[in-house]
């Protein structure tokens, strides 16, 4: 038995030793050289450069368009591609973007606000997807967006104070009173 297993094992050797050699031979020099000509331009991510990142539309009527425009470049040294520009929320809408941008051109969006609100801040986010090295590019704008005239004025709610009771003049407490013997004039609550 155990010269069954030195057989084998010498078998295997050979066949190892032989298959090892035999791939060493079947690569080919050139295309080593594309590949790490490739590896070596693997982290070379485009980059992205804003004219601004946030925009503020300052003060605005309720349910105004507004509109403005993000201008980028691109500062790395392969080709910047834009797949999606999309915001928070449907009040924002971006539109209009350059999708491919070479090393050292411009590219750009508009990004159009239909502002709504009660006479508050209101801030928005607008998300690119990019083949930059993090993969998303991150843009904001902002307005103060006036109260609207029109709209309905809210009932005032009246307050209470800690420890107080409520006390309703139109509802008529009951008393109970015994009938017994002996409990005349005792209430019973």
């Amino acid at each position: 038995m155990k010269k069954v297993i030195l057989g084998l094992s010498a078998l295997c050797m050979v066949a190892f030793t032989s298959c090892k050699e035999d791939a060493a031979s079947k690569i080919k020099s050139e295309n080593v050289a594309i590949a790490a000509d490739r590896d070596a331009n693997a982290g070379d991510f485009p980059v992205i450069a804003f004219d601004k990142t946030e925009h503020d539309f300052g003060t605005i009527a309720n349910g105004t368009p507004v509109e403005t425009t993000f201008t980028y470049t691109n500062t790395g040294n392969s080709m910047l591609v834009v797949s999606n520009i999309k915001s928070t929320c449907g009040c924002t809408v971006p539109s209009n973007w350059t999708k491919e941008v070479a090393p050292g051109q411009k590219g750009e969006f508009a990004v159009k606000f239909n502002g709504k609100g009660n006479g508050n801040k209101v801030s928005k986010s607008i998300t690119m997807t990019t083949n930059t090295e993090k993969g998303t590019e991150i843009v904001k704008i902002s307005a103060f967006v006036e109260k609207d005239p029109n709209a309905p004025a809210k009932a005032a709610v009246p307050t209470q104070n800690a420890g107080s009771a409520t006390i309703n003049p139109l509802s008529t407490a009951t008393q109970k009173t015994s009938t017994q013997p002996g409990h005349e004039g005792h209430n019973h609550n």
